[in-house]
Order: C-alpha cells, then structure tokens, then sequence
C-alpha cells in the first residue's frame, strides 16, 4: 500500500473539511499557473509556505518531496536561459544568457515550488478513500473516482507482479544491454505485465459484482462544513483575489 505520511495529524489543515481542501487547492493552483508577475508570484510562494505551516507537516519530509521536482528544473536553469532569446544578461564561454530565460526560468520555479507546496499541505493531508468521498461529493463523475481509488489501491499489486516477473528474468540469466534482445524482453515484461493486470481487474471485477456492487462507493465518514471551514474558504479566497488583482494590476 501507497504510505500516506502527510494524512495523519491533528493539525486546523487536517481538520478542516475535505471539499474545502480540494476547492482552494483547484483555484489555487490554477491562479498560480497562469501568474506570470512577481508581484504575484511571491505572496503566493508565502500563502504555500504558511498553508505547510498551519498543518504542522516535517520540514525535512517536505523538503525531500521538493527535490525531485527542483531536480527538473535545474536541468532548466542550464538549458532554457541560453535557449531562450533577448537581450544578453551573462556568458559562459561562448553560451550567451539572456534576461528573459533567467526571468521565464525563475517563473517556472516559483510555480511548481508553489503549487507543489499548497497541493501537499491541502490534499497530502487528506486520506486517499476520504479524498476519493470528497471528490464524488463535488460531483466529480464515479467513473473517474472508481479509476482513482482502484488504481490507489492496486498500483502496489501490479508494482509486486512486476517485481516476480523481473526476478524471474534474471534467475534466467537476463542481463540487459543495449541490443535488440533486451528490448524484446522488456516489451514482452510489458505486455505480460498487462494480460496480467487485465485477468486481476476481470477477476475483481466479478468478485465486487457478487458481493451486491452497483457502481457506488458507500462510506460511513460523513463531511459537514463548519465555522471554521467557512472562515478558512473566505480567507483563502480572498487571498486568491488579492493575487488576480496583483497579477492584473501589473498586466495593464
């Protein structure tokens, strides 16, 4: 099973109901992406930083989760500005820098850093069966929540069938090299991986429709909306519209 370090806690972010979660997470992180000033950029960074805050998560988990996307965009920082045409900032040898790819470059960071963060303090927190209960309560359509929650629940499954399949290759004396057998085998662990997983969702499939399943997940966690949910969406939405303001102020 997939662990969900961030979901368990007593923190106001974890207590706080979870559509109101998914809602400011979705207009968060939509007024975030198409932000292309500083002005903007920056308190939005901040609203990330306090949201991490308020629910109590470990710096140093957080941080470990920051690096694998950091890791993409310092492979940016070392193409995009010397990709990128205008006017000539710096030099390295005869890679000419310019202004507006360090300026482009420093939005994307800003970005994903920025969302990342918000998406971890406002859906980490929130288990995936109550995430998936939540999503259906804002009318998103059961296909997609059933697709969510199986592939939650058996993303390990497969991920172990993978792992016999690949021991089983090596037992064998499979070595892998750059040469037309290795990528043969590794399309035939793929398409064996496949009628695998297919036979499983039949299997499961037949299993859930003799146990009574009709298409509906049902769960005994009721969500109310309370004061605070009330008062934490109006904060947050306010805040939103401050930085569509910051971010329009600076387009005209």
């Amino acid at each position: 099973m997939i662990e969900e370090q961030f979901s368990i806690g007593d923190s106001f972010v974890h207590n706080l109901d979870p559509r109101v979660k998914i809602i400011v997470a979705i207009i968060f992180s939509v007024v975030v992406a198409v932000s292309t000033s500083f002005s903007a950029l920056l308190p939005a960074l901040v609203v990330a930083v306090i949201l991490i805050l308020l629910a109590k998560l470990p710096v140093g988990k957080v941080f470990y989760r920051l690096l694998f996307v950091n890791g993409l965009i310092l492979f940016l920082w070392f193409l995009l500005p010397f990709t990128f045409q205008g006017d000539a900032l710096f030099t390295v040898g005869p890679l000419v820098g310019t202004k507006e790819g360090v300026l482009y470059v420093s939005q994307i960071t800003f970005k994903s850093n920025t969302i990342l963060l918000a998406m971890i303090a406002l859906l980490a927190t929130i288990p995936i069966s109550t995430l998936g209960h939540a999503m259906r309560q804002l009318y998103v359509p059961d296909k997609a929540v059933h697709l969510f929650l199986f592939t939650y629940r058996y993303i390990h499954v497969i991920f172990q069938e993978y792992q016999r399949l690949v021991n089983a290759m090596r037992i064998r004396g499979f070595i892998p090299k750059t040469n037309i057998h290795t990528y043969k085998s590794y399309a035939y662990l793929v398409g064996i991986l496949l009628v695998r997983s297919y036979d499983r969702a039949e299997r499961i499939h037949k299993a859930m429709l003799c146990r009574g399943f009709t298409g509906r997940y049902y769960t005994l966690s009721r969500f109310s909306v309370r004061t605070r949910d009330l008062v934490y969406l109006t904060v947050m939405l306010a805040a939103i519209l401050g930085l569509v303001m910051l971010q329009w102020r600076v387009t005209i």
